[in-house]
């Protein structure tokens, strides 16, 4: 996993791109244009808004790769009140939510919104870097048979743990709902998502990945 952070400074905040989560969803340039412009170097001005309308612009980004901390003395980023993984079709699933991914090296991140590989072809596993577009990865996402063990109350907005089986799926550990595109929620505390692209019960894992030679950290 690479990790490279450019930070942008006003009197206001402070943002943070790290630019191998992006996969240009541009939320950040339809939402705020004259602050996130491709075109322009520096490409983001983070003095172009208020720090309110900069805060909230970057709440939509669906992968974290921006992040904000504020210097107004006004609380930094809120957590999302119930932890959500969306599955998108032929694409990642989305993670938003009070997550904490502990990566091999024993780094944990503490994380409000992710975008994780499941199409196995991301050369910054465990994120999505659109890959899965030029492997070719196919799954509709249309379907939602739930393999989460379910939680023996509702669902809180407690922490969401997610750990990564050496050369296998991504273990998560916690509340979440889970959705599918198109299809109805399943809620529930543990499981295994696929990250090698080859299940053939996605979003969850078969144990395809030993057969296919899977290997990731």
């Amino acid at each position: 996993m690479k990790r490279k952070i450019f930070t942008y400074e006003s009197d206001a905040l402070v943002v943070e791109y790290e630019v191998a989560r992006c996969i240009h969803a541009a939320e950040c340039v339809h939402g705020l244009p004259g602050v996130f412009d491709p075109k322009r170097r520096p490409w983001i001005d983070a003095s172009a808004a208020s720090a309110d309308d900069i805060a909230k612009v970057i709440q939509a980004c669906p992968t974290g790769a921006l992040r904000y901390q504020r210097r107004d003395g006004v609380p930094g980023e809120p957590t999302a009140e119930r932890n959500t993984a969306r599955v998108a079709s032929d694409g990642p699933v989305y993670l938003e939510g009070e997550i904490r991914l502990h990566l091999p090296n024993g780094e944990v991140l503490e994380e409000n919104r992710v975008a994780l590989c499941r199409c196995g072809a991301s050369k910054n596993k465990p994120f999505c870097d659109n890959s899965h577009v030029e492997a070719g990865f196919t799954d509709p996402a249309t379907r939602l048979e739930s393999q989460l063990r379910p939680a023996q109350e509702t669902p809180s907005n407690g922490t969401l743990n997610l750990r990564l089986a050496p050369n296998g799926p991504v273990l998560i550990d916690g509340p979440v709902t889970l959705s599918c595109e198109g299809q109805a929620t399943s809620e529930g505390v543990k499981g295994a998502l696929c990250r090698c692209g080859h299940s053939r019960n996605k979003p969850y894992c078969d144990g395809a990945h030993a057969k296919e030679g899977f290997e990731a950290e």
